[in-house]
């Protein structure tokens, strides 16, 4: 029997957004536990159905992050000897048969550490969330967006937009607000770096799980994600991104990294 959980981390989230996140979980038969890590000040509980015994429900009003956060429902089912997790964000809603393709291609194929489904806005239009390692040059370049011939070619390139629906691909860097973890692979790399308070712990996971596994980006099922960027609209989460930028090339290498070109290099060949 393969045992499969999920977790999403909450922060004063919206009733309609976590109903809806929650609603797909529950639909898939596949998953025997979710966890709902709640670092919001005060307990969202008031309207989550924790009498239901798939779902755990864990209060952190000191709020340690989305990486520490989602280790800790990590722990929990490694301890439990699950096989596979999925980080799910609060914003996520889905139709039912995703989990268990994704479940299906995954247990196929054993050398598999990591995967991403693709991700829509509410519209339907397509959210580039896959990308090539960054370097400082690339974090500028999607910041500032100019100039524009420039940014266009390079957008192109880095988020790796002209992709076929209908392959998969083994790329690099993978976007955490929905990601399907082999839990085998996780307890041989490890599980999220939590010196990431916010932003670029699932990039740093997916970059060293691609060392050894196949980080797989998956096409060929689609999730919504009501994606909001507030890093670009929020002064306070703006600073929280720039100290874990500080972090990830503190770690990887401000300048000199030669496994980003390898990495880099054999994600575009995939095109």
């Amino acid at each position: 029997m393969i045992l499969v959980s999920a977790c999403i981390v909450l922060y004063n989230t919206s009733q309609i957004d976590l109903q809806k996140s929650l609603s797909s979980l529950m639909e898939e038969e596949l998953i025997s536990k979710i966890y709902l890590i709640d670092n919001s000040p005060k307990k969202m509980k008031n309207f989550i159905d924790i009498s239901n015994d798939r779902i755990i429900y864990i209060h952190c009003p000191e709020n340690p992050g989305f990486g520490f956060s989602h280790n800790m429902a990590i722990n929990k089912v490694l301890e439990l000897k699950y096989d596979y997790h999925f980080v799910v964000n609060p914003d996520i809603y889905f139709n039912k048969g995703v989990i268990n393709e994704m479940i299906d291609y995954i247990e196929a194929n054993s050398s598999i550490g990591m995967m991403m489904p693709q991700i829509l806005n509410i519209d339907g239009t397509v959210q580039n969330l896959p990308k090539l390692i960054p370097s400082i040059y690339s974090i500028f370049m999607r910041k500032f967006r100019k100039p524009k011939p420039i940014y266009r070619k390079f957008i192109d390139k880095y988020e790796f937009r002209n992709y076929n629906v209908n392959k998969v691909y083994n790329l690099p860097i993978l976007s955490g607000c929905f990601s399907l973890l082999n839990l085998e692979c996780i307890s041989e790399i490890g599980m999220y770096d939590d010196r990431y308070f916010m932003y670029f712990e699932d990039w740093d996971l997916s970059r060293r799980m691609h060392k050894k596994y196949k980080t797989l980006f998956f096409p060929k099922v689609s999730v919504f994600h009501g994606y909001e960027s507030g890093a670009n609209k929020n002064f306070k989460l703006f600073k929280i991104y720039i100290r874990s930028l500080i972090v990830y090339f503190k770690k990887w290498g401000w300048i000199f990294d030669k496994e980003r070109r390898k990495f880099n290099g054999n994600a575009l060949k995939q095109l």
